[in-house]
């Protein structure tokens, strides 16, 4: 990428939106191009600044970061929304996804992690804290037949090379933690997706959406 990733930090706290700002402006490719003290605020700039990835807080006074992730989505999709928030809640995490973020990281994070996260949502992944990431990989293989019939018919080294997809490892990774071969992980995964019906790793969140295997209603 060319161009410098422009980034729109919302968060009611003056201080750490600083600190992230300073953090964040360090690193050559990435720009800081405003900040937001609330929802709105960050509704309003993201429709007027147009950045590649806004860092959202959760719990946000009035217009709360759920509420304007969706707002901003509607308007904006090409807008990448990235949650940065304390809140580990199965309830904040699934409703976050549904509600059109692309990935979600606790403020407990490495700094790495942190700006790892922003450059894997700028180029159109998924990025999950591996904990929250854990929890959707067991929602999801949790569900009854009904909901979920394709998982059901998964063998169990499908269902942990899903797992470790789903944490965000690449297939040398997967093949290096598991003890076998590039090309075994490889066959393996395509048999997942073939019976998942999907292609990537950020189609594991949207099979899951769209399915209605997450969400809060």
């Amino acid at each position: 990428m060319s161009d410098k990733i422009r980034i729109l930090i919302a968060d009611d706290h003056t201080i750490f939106r600083s600190g992230l700002n300073l953090l964040l402006s360090s690193e050559v490719d990435l720009e800081v191009v405003g900040e937001a003290k609330d929802g709105m605020a960050a509704v309003e700039m993201a429709a007027s600044l147009h950045p590649d990835v806004v860092l959202m807080d959760v719990g946000m006074p009035g217009l709360n970061g759920l509420d304007a992730t969706r707002q901003i989505r509607a308007r904006l999709p090409e807008v990448n929304i990235l949650v940065l928030t304390m809140h580990r809640s199965d309830e904040y995490f699934f409703q976050m996804l549904e509600a059109g973020a692309a990935g979600y990281l606790l403020k407990g994070a490495e700094t790495n992690e942190l700006i790892n996260a922003v450059r894997a949502v700028a180029r159109g992944d998924v990025f999950l804290y591996p904990s929250m990431a854990r929890r959707l990989v067991q929602e999801y293989l949790s569900q009854s037949p009904s909901q979920g019939s394709a998982a059901a018919h998964l063998t169990e080294r499908e269902r942990e090379i899903l797992k470790l997809i789903a944490e965000g490892f690449s297939n040398g990774e997967i093949a290096d933690r598991l003890v076998i071969s590039p090309s075994t992980v490889h066959s393996h995964r395509a048999n997942l997706m073939r019976k998942l019906e999907l292609g990537s790793r950020h189609e594991l969140v949207q099979y899951a959406r769209q399915k209605g295997l997450i969400g809060g209603s």
